[in-house]
Parts: C-alpha cells; structure tokens; sequence
C-alpha cells in the first residue's frame, strides 16, 4: 500500500473518531432514559379519609396501601382541587384551578364539551421529558375524541371514559369502544390486569402510569373472590380489593426491578359519597364528604413512597395538593428548565418528599360549582353562607349555615365556629383571598356539562290527554 493511501486512511479514522466522540451515543441515551424515575399514581373514586388502615381504618384491611406509607410518606393535609369528579382530574392533569378551564361541574354523557386543548397535561408534558404513558380506569374529562386521553399526551388508554352509575358504561381502548356492557364486578381486577401489562411491556424505558379506580363510587362491586370477606359490608369488600390491586402493581415493579426507581402515589379524588350511607364510606374524623367544601368533600388520605428518595415513616402535616403533582413530576423527570404554557396553581414538593424542605405555599381556594365556598391559608379556614340543601337524591341533607370560622390545626373536625371571637382574623383571611383570587381571575364561563332534552312535546301530550279525559267525564 502506498504511503500516501495509508496516510489518507489514517486521516480518515482520526476525523471519523473525533466526530463520534462528540455525537451521543446509543447506548448512553437508553442509559440517559433508564435513569428517569417511573411514575405510577394510582387514585380512588370517592374514598374516603377514613377508609383505609394508615388513616385510622379498623374494620378495613389495607395492608398494601399501609405498606407505602411505612416505606414512604404520609400525607394528613393533603387536598384535591374540587369535591366532584371532572374539576378534580382537570385540576390533577394540569397542575390548576378547574375553574381556570371553565370545568365547575361534573361531565355527563350528554355533554359535548370536555377538557379544553389549550390545556396542557402532565401526560404531554413528561412524553416530552421521553416518557411512555398511559391512563388505566376512569378518565371523566369528556369522551368526544378530541377530549379523550390520546389527544391529551396519554399513548395508551383503557378504561370507562365516566362515572360508573352513568349511561353508556363500556370499556374503551384508544379511542374505540371495546367491550360493552362491562360487568362492574371484575372491574378493579380488569384495570389491575392492564396496569401491570403495561409496567411489563415498558419496563426497559421511563414511565408515567395514571391508574384512576372506578371504585368506591356508587354502585360499588366486589370481584367474588373479595365479597363478603371485610368488617364493613361490600363497601369494606371494595376497598381491600382496591388495596389488593395496590399489592399487584407493587408486586409487578418488585418483580421487573423497578421498585428502587419508581415513584409511587396512592390518593383519592375527593372525600366519600355519604348521600349512600353504608355504601358511601366514611370521612373519619372530618366534617362531611363529597359535594361540599368541608373538609372531609376535598381532604384525602394520600401516601408515597420512593426508596432511597423518601425516607421510610415521613408524616407531613402541612398543606399539599393535587395540583403539586404536575411541577414535582416534571422535577423528577429531569426537566429543569421547562416553562409551563400556562400558569400552574400547584408547587414542586420535591423538598417534602426528600426531607430536604416544606411546601412554600400555604393557601387554597375551596371552589365548587365555580363559587368561592371556602379559602384556607396556613392553619385557618373561613366558610362562606351555605344556603343548605334537604331530599335531593344523591346529595347528602345539610343544614344551612352563616360564615365559619375553623383553626384546622386544633380544629380538624371544623366544629367550633371562631367568627364572633375572632373576627379580626376572619377580616384577614378576607383580604388575603382577595388578594389571591386576583392571581386566578379572570376566568372563563363555565363548560356546558350537561344539556337537558327538549321534552316538551310530552308535555303538551299529557296536557292534551288530561285534556280530553276531563272532558268525556
């Protein structure tokens, strides 16, 4: 070979290798990708505070769900963003105020809105972060295609797009209807089932699991092999599945060597359903449940557990919200300089869970039906007139009431009305609020969720039968 051909080959391969050392390599990229944490947030429907072993349940076995609190975190102060379902999951993918996206209410089948594309989940945001993602049971943000998760940053959707109890209950998988009608007594086990296909199939990449139960809300069902087997009837039944579904996920990243490198987060969307009674569950020590802005409507039992990152047996007793998720997950996924589209309610609680810091924040908006009911800032709640309500089916009988005054810290159960004795804080709290609320405002009308049908030839029908009958008597 001639000099001059091997000097141009040795040329060659000095050019050659000084490019690759500057290009990223393969392997380091699926290394890069490996090292992001997976995120699993699993969410009952309409469980309440008291309902699980962790947060003071005796005559419910929830040995999974204790589990994480011993291994992790445990939150006493923990709030939704509403005490209905839809604002809720709004508030919980997007990190703000529902009413921020016109989402007072609850949708229904009938509505043909849903939830706004200007709004940005936490799904869209960690897929760009390199993320796979996927939701597992309720979604209940509306169920046109373009409201469904696929177009919301989700790749992988299963599950009943509403509330069990409404019309049109079928399994959708994509964007399609997959089986229909759905036997509700094996849907905790069918979710379960999916959850842990997908931790399986995606165990070699980062992941965000959104497993959203269907139960505890009302008609609840208990697979067989979990009816008849808790102390507290077929409620109690549904929740140890619930807590046993909890054991299958944990088992499936123990199993795929993803414990260590999984964030795990147990909670609720809001207190329990008590217009049900026994099949509603119970707000332990707080004040009423779902539907209002008592305590017990939005406060819920949350727990967490990361090991290495959370140290085992935390309690935090300040304030933290749904809204947090959405700034914390993006933390963790390594996204350090992401700038939101839109402004976030929520704060990134990275500090709480390594020990390192508390929440900065420490107010809170009670909104339901896109009126302020409430507002909490630190350790002090006011509660605005409340016209009460008697005999609406579903909704829990209350007794009007004037403004409240409650300090949470000693006052948990909100029973003691401070207004006449302190009403310099009262005037405090008011100013604060109003000073908040300028933050969120303005804010959109509200979302058409629900359109009544025109029944109005029925109406001239009976009319015209009662009619005719008054005239042949």
């Amino acid at each position: 070979m001639k000099p001059r051909t091997i000097l141009a080959i040795l040329i060659v391969i000095l050019i050659t290798g000084a490019l690759t050392a500057f290009l990223p390599r393969k392997e380091e990229n699926v290394l890069a990708a490996a090292s992001k944490p997976n995120i699993v947030l699993i969410m009952a429907d309409d469980l309440g505070y008291g309902d699980i072993g962790a947060f003071g349940a005796t005559d419910i076995r929830t040995p999974h769900i204790d589990g994480i609190a011993k291994k992790g975190i445990k939150f006493t102060g923990f709030y939704t963003p509403s005490p209905v379902c839809s604002p809720t999951r709004a508030g919980l993918l997007t990190g703000r105020y529902p009413r921020r996206m016109g989402i007072d209410g609850v949708f229904f089948p009938e509505s043909f809105t849903g939830i706004p594309a200007a709004e940005v989940t936490m799904a869209e945001a960690l897929k760009e972060q390199g993320y796979t993602t996927s939701i597992v049971g309720k979604w209940h943000l509306g169920h046109h295609k373009q409201f469904l998760p696929l177009q919301n940053g989700f790749d992988e959707y299963f599950g009943i797009p509403y509330s069990n109890d409404m019309m049109g209950t079928a399994y959708i998988r994509g964007n399609e209807v997959a089986e229909y009608p759905v036997d509700q007594r094996y849907t905790t086990k069918v979710y379960t089932e999916e959850a842990v296909k997908f931790i399986n199939k995606n165990k070699s990449k980062p992941f965000f699991l959104y497993l959203a139960h269907s139960m505890p809300h009302v008609p609840i069902y208990a697979s067989p092999e979990f009816e008849g087997k808790s102390k507290r009837g077929l409620y109690g039944d549904v929740i140890e599945e619930l807590d046993w579904s909890v054991g299958q996920v944990l088992q499936a990243l123990q199993k795929n060597g993803l414990e260590e490198n999984t964030l795990i987060i147990f909670t609720s969307d809001n207190g329990p359903w008590l217009a049900f009674d026994v099949e509603g569950g119970s707000p332990g020590p707080l004040r009423e449940g779902k539907q209002t802005t008592f305590e017990g409507g939005m406060r819920v039992p949350t727990v967490a557990a990361w090991p290495g990152k959370i140290k085992a047996g935390t309690v935090y007793d300040n304030l933290a919200t749904h809204f947090d998720f959405f700034p914390t997950f993006l933390k963790i996924a390594g996204a350090t300089n992401y700038r939101p589209k839109n402004p976030l309610d929520g704060e990134d609680i990275t500090p709480v869970l390594t020990g390192t810091g508390k929440r900065k924040g420490d107010e809170l908006l009670y909104y339901f039906n896109g009126q302020i009911q409430a507002y909490r800032k630190g350790d002090w709640k006011i509660k605005f007139p409340y016209p009460g309500n008697k005999g609406i089916l579903g909704v829990k009988d209350l007794a009007p009431h004037d403004t409240l005054l409650f300090n949470l810290k000693q006052d948990v159960g909100e029973q003691t009305n401070l207004l006449k004795t302190n009403p310099a804080k009262a005037k405090e709290l008011l100013a604060s609020m109003q000073k908040y609320v300028a933050t969120i405002e303005p804010t959109p009308k509200a979302l058409v969720q629900r359109m009544a049908a025109d029944e109005s030839h029925k109406k001239k029908y009976l009319e015209r039968k009662a009619k005719t009958a008054s005239t042949n008597e």
